[in-house]
């Protein structure tokens, strides 16, 4: 199983999915450690955000994604290429996945959407809840 990680700095997990140019990926294999197996650098034109939901993507090769927000735009865009989104409030990419592995990933904390907060991304918050 190949698992991205959302990681502008490729040393943090981070949000805002959708725009997301860089990527960690690990391979995840029953019985061992996930290991990082490569980085994925986009160019502006290949966020998912702009990117041609027809067109293959090097993101279609892994199963699930993970980074610290994402809207729903992205949420979806991403399901029908065949990818989990999970998103979480862990800063670490390997802890990250390897958590999800175990089950017991980090939820992102909650906030209050009736604070200014980025929501140019398609489907709303970037944080992927839904507003009350």
């Amino acid at each position: 199983m190949h698992i991205a990680v959302a990681s502008q700095d490729f040393e943090h997990v981070t949000g805002h999915a959708g725009m997301a140019r860089r990527f960690i990926v690990f391979a995840a294999e029953p019985g061992a450690p996930p290991h990082e197996v490569k980085r994925i650098e986009l160019p502006q034109e290949q966020t998912i955000h702009s990117a041609d939901p027809d067109a293959s993507h090097p993101l279609d090769e892994v199963e699930v994604l993970i980074a610290g927000s994402a809207g729903g735009g992205f949420v979806n865009r991403m399901a029908q290429r065949g990818v989990m989104t999970v998103i979480t409030a862990q800063t670490d990419p390997a802890q990250a996945v390897a958590d999800y592995l175990s089950g017991k990933l980090a939820a992102p904390a909650p906030h209050d959407h009736s604070q200014d907060h980025d929501e140019s991304e398609a489907g709303g918050c970037c944080c992927g809840a839904e507003a009350h």
